[in-house]
């Protein structure tokens, strides 16, 4: 040792060379085990000295309930993207499914405190959830990633290659309709964490900045208490059993059923598809070497068959199989879009106990033999398994399988999407019928938030609009508008304090259909906007098939200007125009269409429908707001339509000063369709509102009325969010053309059962399934079932 060291040094550098003699390359730590070298901050992790991969996670698609030539693009697309892959880029399919932390899931969707009187309706909300999501998927998290890799001498030579791989991944990703997005390193070290930690509560708690004079490596961060390999058959991972197993694919057609069976398992696994593409020379070069080879072995058989006196064409049967199969391989590799892949398939089964651990195994077995292969232990290469199961696209197990393109895409990985945004102001939409996980979306991350609730009568459409008014009034700050023709929102309005504002011809409650505020309008002139509002309105009183003529128009307009001219001259709310000023004003015109209108208006002005000519004398800037319409005549009901979403409208304008967001319920829309003008109206709400921070939401079981006219149609396109329950035959079969629904699909608003059917969000198509708790009060001031209202009437709740 060289004499300037110190003493202390010495021994330390005695110690160093002591532990690299015993060092034979058997890991003596969990952190040893864990088989990469660095993990950079962006993302991008070496493995031995020249090998750096990158990890993306992906979304699902809809492949299950596809229509049949959708699922044949997808997997068409599915084989194109596979084919990108040239044999220098070793890639890894993981798809795990993990226990969620349920508290912290709790505490995600747990509707938070407000200062107002409605804590104790929160809770009640929160805890029907929590009751929602533990009768739903046993609290797993299914997540999808894709891994590559490739060799470089260096990361800076790594990293424009890598980024380039990860361009073209993410395209093809979006070609296929699928969201993706890349992990950086802190994101890859957490999904390692959580792989580590399935049987415990360990949290990853990490910062770049912990490792700086630490001495800690990355790895410290992400290992488990212990890995123990005691039998060549299973394993522990800290107090977790788990086994690690292969599919031995032996079956000559594979159902693209297969990979979702194994997915839809109800216990916590990681399934591993590792694939490697071969060069298309080489892949060539060894078919072609096989069939010289299978030749050679025929012409062995037809010489021994001559010399003990058969007939040479009787060869042995698997002879002639292996040489049909090579030459039909042969033909796909020369004139078809076929690769030839490697592919190992792994399976990590886990169990809290060695019993349950058995289990979940069997079961993986079980989905293997339906699919005519064979699930194999990996007998004393459990940790070389469990390793390769890592998101790190690194394959320690040397057991392939030769597939093409088409039958390597047959495990395709996409099987039912979800719907879970996890937003404060994700809003509850029931179980998605499929896997039982909970829907829950915000309609404000829609381009557009528009929507529709359709269903028969009686298939649960005013529940569901009701139990989104609830929750929409619980979790966000919006201010919530309902038209109710059938009287039937009052209780939930009353229970929430909200305005419930009766309008009929006995009715002392008013609104003013001359109201105006300054932001009517989107340029400087509100007066405008509310001209053509009021000419709507005369066009439904005069009536007739023309409608009004160009000069009844003319004097209209007219009278409109002068009246508000003088309210805006000095706006006091006790000198907001009226019917009647609009009245006088067409009274005193020369022309005798004014003389006509005028008397039109009268009934409306001074005689028995006189419901509309007052000021305004109810609240109409509570936070919600219903106005009950039921008790007006046919006459009175299509002008208090139209003179709602006037309401509406100054309400939205006035909230979209504020940066407020107005919600905006039609129930039995069908009524607004019926009359050009009201028509018309809504049309344009559906043009325009999302601008204007309003959300509006049409509720009926008539959808041919959506489709009566090219301009109602406009409602449809304009809705990204449809809440489908059960429909009529005649109306399932519009539906299917217009949204482009698949029969499979289709069964699922066909004889549904109420708070059943499907639910369209953006360009994702749902069946759910709405099992609402009956036992909680929310519920009674939302049923609208005739027996359970006179119940709780006569129990007095």
């Amino acid at each position: 040792m060289p004499a300037h060291l110190t003493r202390a040094e010495q021994k330390e550098i005695r110690e160093i060379i002591k532990r690299a003699e015993k060092d034979d390359g058997i890991p003596r730590t969990a952190q040893q085990s864990i088989p990469f070298d660095r993990m950079f901050q962006d993302g991008i992790c070496r493995i031995g000295s020249d090998y750096y991969t990158k990890t993306l996670q992906f979304q699902d698609i809809n492949y299950q309930l596809a229509l049949q030539e959708d699922k044949t693009e997808i997997f068409e697309e599915w084989c194109a993207f596979l084919n990108f892959f040239d044999s220098s880029v070793h890639f890894e399919l993981s798809f795990m499914n993990m226990a969620t932390d349920v508290e912290d899931f709790r505490t995600g969707i747990a509707i938070p405190h407000r200062k107002d009187e409605f804590n104790g309706v929160r809770d009640e909300y929160s805890s029907m959830l929590f009751h929602q999501m533990e009768a739903g998927n046993n609290g797993l998290t299914k997540t999808k990633y894709l891994t590559f890799g490739i060799h470089a001498d260096s990361i800076k030579a790594a990293k424009p290659r890598i980024i380039h791989i990860e361009t073209d991944i993410l395209n093809n990703f979006k070609r296929l309709g699928v969201q993706a997005k890349v992990l950086n390193g802190k994101e890859r070290l957490a999904l390692m964490h959580q792989q580590f930690h399935m049987g415990d509560k360990d949290k990853f708690n990490f910062d770049w900045k912990y490792l700086t004079g630490s001495g800690l490596s990355v790895k410290d961060f992400i290992a488990p208490s212990s890995f123990s390999f005691p039998t060549g058959k299973k394993f522990t991972m800290g107090s977790l059993y788990g086994a690690m197993s292969f599919l031995s694919i032996d079956a000559s057609d594979i159902s693209d059923r297969m990979l979702a069976d194994f997915l839809n398992m109800e216990s916590s696994q990681i399934v591993t598809m590792h694939i490697q593409s071969v060069d298309q020379n080489e892949a060539i070069k060894t078919v072609k070497h096989t069939i010289t080879e299978l030749d050679r072995s025929k012409i062995e058989e037809q010489k021994k068959a001559v010399r003990a006196g058969y007939d040479m064409d009787i060869i042995p049967s698997d002879l002639a199989t292996f040489g049909k199969d090579a030459k039909a391989l042969l033909k796909e590799l020369q004139s078809q879009n076929e690769r030839m892949f490697l592919l190992t398939f792994l399976i990590m089964n886990t169990g809290r106990t060695e019993q349950e651990l058995e289990n979940n195994v069997f079961q993986a077995k079980s989905i293997a033999q339906k699919h005519n292969c064979n699930l194999v232990r990996l007998d004393f290469q459990q940790e070389q398994g469990l390793m390769s199961s890592l998101p790190l696209a690194q394959n320690l197990i040397e057991i392939h399988r030769g597939m093409t393109t088409s039958s390597t895409a047959i495990f395709v990985p996409f099987t039912t999407q979800e719907l879970f945004q996890s937003g404060d102001e994700s809003l509850y939409y029931g179980l998605n019928a499929l896997s039982n996980n909970l829907i829950m979306v915000d309609r404000k991350l829609l381009k557009n938030p528009n929507g529709l609730i359709l269903g028969t009568p009686g298939s649960g459409k005013s529940f569901a609009a009701k139990r989104e008014i609830a929750n929409a009034f619980l979790v966000t700050d919006d201010d919530v508008i309902i038209s109710d023709p059938e009287a039937e929102y009052s209780p939930l309005v009353e229970r929430f304090g909200g305005q419930v504002i009766k309008i009929s011809p006995t009715s002392t409650q008013y609104i003013n259909p001359m109201d105006i505020n300054m932001n009517y309008s989107d340029d400087d002139n509100p007066i405008a906007l509310k001209a053509d509002f009021i000419l709507s309105l005369c066009e439904l009183i005069v009536g007739g098939k023309e409608g009004l003529q160009p000069v009844e128009k003319t004097v209209i307009d007219r009278c409109i200007h002068q009246i508000y001219q003088k309210y805006f001259e000095d706006p006091d709310p006790k000198k907001m125009p009226l019917l009647e000023d609009l009245y006088n004003a067409l009274l005193k015109q020369d022309e005798p269409e004014a003389k006509h209108v005028a008397t039109a208006l009268e009934i409306y002005v001074t005689g028995s429908l006189n419901v509309f000519n007052h000021r305004t004398n109810v609240d109409i800037t509570n936070r919600l707001v219903c106005y009950d319409i039921k008790e007006l005549g046919k006459q009175l009901k299509k002008i208090g339509m139209l003179v709602v979403q006037d309401q509406v409208w100054g309400r939205v304008t006035e909230n979209r000063a504020q940066g407020k967001s107005t919600r905006y319920y039609m129930d039995e829309m069908h009524l607004l369709l019926r009359e050009d003008q009201t028509a018309a109206y809504t049309v344009e709400i559906w043009k325009r509102f999302r601008k204007w921070g309003g959300i509006p939401t049409g509720i009926t079981q008539n959808v041919k009325d959506l489709l009566a006219s090219k301009e109602v149609e406009n409602i449809f396109e304009n809705s990204d969010f449809i809440y489908m329950l059960n429909q009529a035959v005649g109306d399932r079969q519009i539906l299917a053309k217009q949204l482009n629904i698949s029969p499979h699909q289709l069964s699922y608003v066909t004889h549904s059962g109420a708070g059943e059917g499907l639910i369209f969000y953006g360009n994702v198509i749902l069946p759910f399934v709405d099992r609402f708790p009956t036992d909680i009060e929310l519920y009674r001031i939302m049923t609208t079932k005739l027996s359970e209202i006179t119940e709780a009437k006569a129990e007095g709740k």
